[in-house]
């Protein structure tokens, strides 16, 4: 055999064992993980959507049930563009939720805090946590009554059979009440915010099967299940019948107004039985299709007919699964591999209902409110980095763009704590308004996201363009880092805080400093950003360089990296500091080494985390976190097992949602970092070349995978 015709055999070799030797069936691989559901199971609710907009259901197809879904994943209406505000009676002042601290000797700067006197300073902090607050828009159910008269409820439906198709974004609910069966066919258009839904059941010429509106009023609490009934005083729902197919609600809530228009396939009759409450009788046959749209404004186009509807949702789903990257498990004898699988097909499903908009979602996305429905900005990393790592940049451009729309607040900021350019928000809203934190004024690891982010994009589309896009945000965000650090001149170091709290949210702020995960991503950002100057024709930053040469070195004691500098006990049994994130392995998960990551020490530090950790008070992100960390370290059977850890924070429901907590039902940033850490696992990263390093090599994994972008 010549050295030419068994360097062309290797080849032929590798290329049959790439991700390209053979083009994925993707509608296989999706269809494998439909969601088939046999009984009303308060923690599978289902979900159409578009991104900017999600509509969930209970196993009726429609929102019929919200009371008794209330303490498992509600049943909400949300829009990206569905805000409310309470009034502001008693004209309480952003001022009034700051206070001062001196951290460093720098002198006193306000800090949007939480007081813990109960007076005037913390109702106004109360009021800007609480306000502005994400609005659930209605409830749109079936009104579904027996032959007694009576209201079905959830007991009396019998022969249940629902399924979710994430290819064609359709939920198709079968059921049966006292012997009549119901079919329902549920669609979410994949442009406007609007639903379509077909119904088949003679329980409608029976006038046994309805269809109900309810509008809720907000709540001022952490969570907002969309079922306020009460207070049916303070806001106004006004009906117009345009015509007997055609409705519109106009909704108006203090100062806030939004629509909402109903189109009937057949005549209708309205009736209200309570105030905010609307039911609408087909008047004849056993075939009912109809739609509901809402808008901030006045709609003048008329609603489009289910029809339209699933033809768009058919349409935009096909074209997102057809998108971007995908991966095959199909073939693997490793037990775990099917639910591995069924947890990405249905992240991806997921975030790209919850999570696609033109703004960061919070996280419980456009399901129901938590922290009042304000994202967090820390978070956004795990909501949304996967999607240029798979190959679908446009939709992390999208929300990217909130970051121009609150860059003056986030100048504002920096400015008043003393510090260049921009501090950007935590815990947030649309507008870039800062809702006062204990935790989230001194989180710091928000920061860097946005060089992230955007180098993720200019890595996936390298041009000019990009670089003078989100220039702006990358060298003002820089110049924030870089005065943020405090110069230690007994050890010619630049030391990050004191006056900072790390992603692991259990320390002093007055006492923590040099916390290893925000250090190594500080130096890599802000090496990002001279890279950027270069790409620009610019000279390096001098400001920017001084840092990156002199940041302090993670701190090490007995041979494993410390939790933060300032911390002598890490990992003892009795540690207060084993709880929460695990972020001092995140410096080597997201990130390469950098010249601040040996691995050899984090190797250590993984096994002694792993080992002492308190995993029980963990999130659900901090898996994907681990797999990312033992994927960097060349531990493939670790990062499957951290995937698969067996803490309920690590519960994957029915429906695809990383489940928490009873107070957290959902939470995103686990579906989304599980896509990110996927990637990795995949296609490595530039300083780890091997292929599908992630993945055990002992003959269980069959893996299959196109598309997917390596991490930097």
């Amino acid at each position: 055999m010549t050295c030419r015709f068994l360097y062309t055999f290797i080849l032929s070799i590798l290329f049959v064992n790439s991700s390209s030797a053979q083009k994925i069936d993707r509608r296989a691989v999706v269809l494998r993980h439909k969601v088939i559901l046999s009984r009303p199971d308060t923690l599978a609710s289902l979900t159409v959507g578009n991104g900017k907009f999600a509509f969930t259901v209970d196993v009726t197809g429609l929102q019929t049930f919200p009371e008794y879904y209330t303490h498992g994943v509600p049943l909400g209406t949300q829009s990206e563009w569905g805000w409310h505000s309470f009034p502001n009676k008693n004209n309480y002042l952003v001022s009034e939720t700051l206070k001062d601290y001196d951290f460093n000797n720098l002198g006193p700067a306000g800090y949007a805090v939480q007081f813990k006197e109960n007076g005037r300073n913390q109702q106004a902090v109360n009021y800007y946590r609480q306000n502005p607050h994400r609005l659930q828009l209605g409830n749109v159910g079936f009104l579904i009554t027996k032959q007694d008269g009576s209201v079905a409820a959830p007991g009396d439906l019998r022969e249940i059979h629902q399924e979710l198709d994430p290819w064609t974004g359709e939920i198709t609910s079968i059921f049966t009440v006292e012997g009549i069966s119901v079919k329902v066919v549920t669609c979410g258009h994949a442009g406007q915010d609007v639903v379509g839904v077909k119904v088949v059941s003679a329980l409608i010429g029976l006038k046994r099967l309805k269809v109900r509106f309810r509008f809720p009023y907000p709540t001022d609490q952490f969570a907002d299940m969309g079922t306020n009934y009460a207070r049916a005083a303070d806001h106004r729902t006004k009906l117009n019948m345009i015509s007997a197919t055609r409705a519109l609600f106009e909704r108006t809530l203090d100062q806030d107004h939004y629509y909402v228009s109903g189109n009937w396939g057949q005549p209708v009759t309205a009736a209200s039985p309570a105030p905010h409450e609307f039911v609408f009788t087909a008047s004849n046959g056993s075939e009912l299709d109809f739609s509901f749209g809402f808008s901030p404004v006045k709609p003048v186009a008329k609603t489009p007919v289910f029809a339209q509807v699933k033809l768009s949702s058919n349409a935009g789903w096909r074209q997102f699964w057809q998108s971007g990257g995908a991966i095959d498990l199909a073939g693997s004898t490793d037990p775990r591999a099917n639910e591995l699988e069924r947890r990405i097909v249905l992240s991806e499903y997921l975030t790209r209902v919850q999570c696609a908009g033109s703004f960061p979602p919070q996280e419980t996305g456009l399901t129901y409110n938590s922290w009042y429905g304000k994202p967090h900005m820390e978070m956004y990393w795990w909501h949304a980095a996967h999607y240029a790592l798979w190959g679908r940049t446009a939709l992390l451009e999208k929300g990217m763009q909130w970051y121009f729309k609150a860059y003056d607040g986030a100048l504002a900021i920096a400015k008043r704590q003393g510090y260049k350019g921009v501090r950007w928000q935590k815990m947030t809203d649309h507008q870039g308004g800062e809702a006062p934190s204990s935790v989230g004024s001194f989180l710091i690891w928000q920061q860097p996201h946005v060089i992230y982010q955007a180098e993720l994009v200019y890595r996936n589309n390298p041009s000019k363009t990009v670089l003078e896009k989100y220039r702006k945000l990358v060298f003002a965000t820089a110049d924030f880092m870089a005065s943020f650090p405090t110069y230690d001149k007994a050890n010619d170091r630049y030391n990050l805080g004191k006056g900072i709290i790390p992603a692991q949210e259990c320390y002093n702020p007055g006492e923590t400093f040099n916390s290893p995960y925000e250090l190594a991503y500080w130096k890599w950002a802000l090496q990002a950003a001279q890279k950027w100057r270069t790409r620009l024709g610019l000279a390096k930053e001098p400001a920017w360089q001084k840092v990156i040469d002199k940041l302090a070195k993670l701190s090490v004691k007995d041979g494993l990296y410390r939790a933060a500098e300032s911390v002598e006990d890490s990992y003892s049994p009795d540690s207060k500091f084993t709880i929460d994130h695990p972020a001092v392995l995140a410096a080597f998960a997201s990130l390469p080494a950098n010249n601040m990551v040996d691995p050899l020490i984090m190797r250590s530090t993984y096994e002694t985390v792993d080992m002492t950790w308190h995993w029980d008070h963990t999130w659900g992100w901090d898996f994907p976190l681990i797999a990312m960390t033992a994927t960097r370290l060349n531990l493939p059977e670790k990062a499957i097992d951290g995937l698969f850890k067996n803490v309920t924070t690590n519960t994957y429901l029915p429906n695809g949602h990383n489940y928490q907590t009873d107070r957290l039902t959902i939470y995103l940033p686990g579906n989304g970092g599980l896509l990110s850490a996927i990637a990795l696992m995949c296609a490595g990263s530039d300083d780890n070349k091997t292929r599908t390093p992630g993945f055990p090599k002992n003959g269980k994994w069959k893996v299959k995978w196109e598309g997917l972008k390596p991490m930097p």
